[in-house]
């Protein structure tokens, strides 16, 4: 007897695949075009007035840690007063040897308070005086190889003595000496020694014979005190005397200048250079 052979079943049909979702597009509305913009105008302004800053240097006071033409990136948050709305970040006070941008104590010719950016040498309570260019800090010759040697060439009696001259007697080769500094200076001197008073910082240029500093025109406040350079963004060469340059056609001058040579003056060497 025969077995019948049974076919297997038919397999089920595919299911209907479903049809694929259609992405819908919202276009964006002119308002909120104009919203996103304006909130990242508003990131960006916060950033740079409350924690960083863009500095460029106009001029070689502090070569060669610092030259014309370098571009920083100024941390505006260590160094300044503690705020209860800000718990978190860390503060602290200004310290010896600190490179520090600050408002100039003294105004310009037009009644402006100039950004400087300088080497801090002493805090308040040192005794300071210079001997052959060394600075001596409380009794101590202060190793600074970042500091412009003195030689036979560039001594200079004001400067590199300091305080053994008292600085309104370089008013015919620096007008811009301040009245209130030449009547604080005598007050200030100990034992032929300058002692920093509270509340008040000492300044210097490491490019010390060609830097108006605070043998000049004196101490800057503890609220004068901006932040510290970080690093060097972008560094180029750039004439001694271009940010005095003033004028439209300066300007686009120097703009088409760079443009051109962006390449070859470049310091590529000195690109994310830490300050210190």
């Amino acid at each position: 007897m025969t077995k019948k052979k049974t076919l297997p079943p038919n397999p089920p049909s595919e299911a209907p695949t479903a049809p694929a979702p259609q992405e819908n597009r919202v276009e964006e509305t002119p308002f909120e075009a104009v919203a996103s913009i304006c909130s990242v105008l508003v990131v960006g302004l916060f950033i740079l007035t409350f924690l960083g800053q863009n500095f460029v240097i106009p001029s070689g006071s502090m070569e060669k840690t610092l030259l014309v033409g370098d571009h920083l990136v100024v941390d505006r948050i260590t160094l300044a007063p503690p705020t209860k709305w800000m718990p978190l970040v860390h503060y602290r006070e200004p310290r010896r040897n600190d490179v520090v941008v600050f408002y100039k104590p003294v105004p310009d010719s037009n009644g402006n308070y100039q950004y400087l950016v300088k080497r801090l040498i002493g805090v308040p309570g040192d005794r300071i005086h210079l001997r052959n260019g060394i600075v001596i800090l409380n009794g101590v010759a202060q190793d600074q190889p970042h500091a412009q040697p003195t030689t036979l060439d560039n001594h200079s009696d004001f400067l590199d003595e300091f305080p053994a001259i008292a600085p309104e007697a370089t008013a015919d080769a620096y007008e811009g000496t301040p009245e209130a500094w030449a009547v604080l200076f005598p007050h200030v001197i100990e034992n032929g020694e300058l002692v920093v008073p509270p509340g008040q910082y000492f300044m210097m240029g490491d490019n010390r014979h060609n830097s108006l500093d605070s043998r000049y025109w004196g101490f800057v406040p503890r609220a004068n005190i901006v932040g510290r350079p970080l690093f060097n963004y972008w560094s180029f060469r750039t004439p001694d005397n271009q940010y005095n340059e003033t004028g439209i056609a300066n300007t686009v001058a120097w703009m088409g200048h760079v443009a051109l040579h962006f390449f070859t003056d470049t310091r590529w060497t000195r690109t994310g250079h830490p300050i210190r």
